[in-house]
């Protein structure tokens, strides 16, 4: 189980990309680039059903929106640290395009209710 205040970030480590598996090369970028004052806890996952839009990724974290992001490259793992942090800042997980790096503002490719939602 995640502990509060800390994103539960979830990598797709079986997405291939042109030059092999770049999957699982995002998630070890990440983890190379995560440091313990990054609030956000790595979670290698076997397919998150997403194989048309590239390396894919999902983070959530109690009483927020999750979200699944496609798209992605090894190279975006600092990107996708910094939208982490926001997220986790945020009141309810939501991050506006405008606010997410710029390589990330169309990566989110749906969001799903937290478990507490209600209308």
């Amino acid at each position: 189980m995640t502990p509060p205040g800390i994103a539960r970030l979830s990598i797709c480590v079986t997405c291939a990309g042109a030059a092999g598996n770049a999957g699982q090369r995002l998630f070890e970028a990440l983890a190379a680039r995560r440091d313990a004052a990054t609030p956000v806890r790595l979670h290698p996952v076997s397919c998150l059903a997403n194989c048309a839009r590239g390396c894919s990724a999902a983070i959530g974290m109690a009483g927020k929106w999750r979200y699944l992001l496609g798209g992605l490259a090894p190279d975006h793992a600092g990107d996708l640290l910094t939208y982490a942090a926001l997220y986790v800042a945020s009141a309810r997980g939501v991050v506006l395009p405008s606010r997410r790096p710029p390589s990330l503002a169309e990566s989110v490719l749906g969001r799903f209710p937290p478990e507490d939602f209600s209308p």
